[in-house]
């Protein structure tokens, strides 16, 4: 399973070009819970224009397709580098030293690996889609407004692209570790354990708190 991770950051070049990515990272995460929220808006649309005037909205269904690569990859990247997919962290959070980073290691290389063919084949999938000679620059199209599709098949190997990016990042931090045998590497999720998860949370309670009662105590809020 996936715990709560930190990531470290310095002055060097790994680390520069770790938050450097994750700015693009973010931006396209942003993207992704955009396309989430507009298709909440578009449901709400389509509901209405259903109940009140008899017509859903044209091509609802259309639209969600288009949306679906954007809210299912615009993201992958931002929780890879949070360590936030699916993994085993209890096998791999009993490792220390050369052999966690080793492992760590070996398992990014595996994925990149999976991304790079995934990226093969995703942009082979779009330019069968993209045409400059045909309409709207399109060989196919939805089924009921014909909207197309190559739009939404490009997301698949760019979101890829910038994952493949990430990958190769931590296995340049990897690397460094396995070299010098740090227990703290920069730009790479390091697995927290209970206690640390634990404290974090409390910290967070308490700096609320303290908000509140900064919030409480100006003149402001007393007149």
């Amino acid at each position: 399973m996936a715990g709560a991770s930190s990531i470290l950051a310095n002055d060097s070049l790994v680390s520069r070009l770790d938050r450097g990515l994750f700015r693009v990272e973010g931006w396209l995460a942003l993207v992704s819970g955009l396309a989430v929220f507009s298709l909440m808006l578009l449901a709400v649309v389509s509901v209405g224009g259903r109940n009140f005037f008899g017509q859903p909205l044209p091509g609802y269904v259309d639209w969600i397709e288009q949306a679906m690569p954007l809210i299912a990859l615009s993201g992958i990247a931002f929780v890879q580098r949070l360590g936030g997919h699916i993994r085993m962290d209890i096998v791999v959070g009993m490792l220390k030293g050369r052999a966690l980073w080793i492992t760590e290691f070996v398992t990014t290389s595996l994925v990149l690996l999976l991304v790079l063919v995934l990226i093969y084949g995703s942009w082979a999938h779009f330019q069968r889609s993209f045409d400059f000679a045909a309409p709207l620059w399109s060989r196919d199209s939805s089924i009921d407004i014909a909207l197309p599709l190559w739009p939404a098949k490009l997301v698949v190997p760019v979101a890829l692209f910038i994952l493949g990016l990430r990958l190769i990042l931590q296995l340049w931090a990897y690397g460094r570790a396995i070299a010098s045998g740090t227990s703290a590497p920069v730009a790479v999720p390091l697995i927290e354990d209970a206690a640390t998860q634990a404290s974090r949370e409390a910290e967070s309670v308490h700096d609320v708190r303290v908000d509140d009662e900064t919030v409480r105590d100006t003149p402001m809020s007393r007149d």
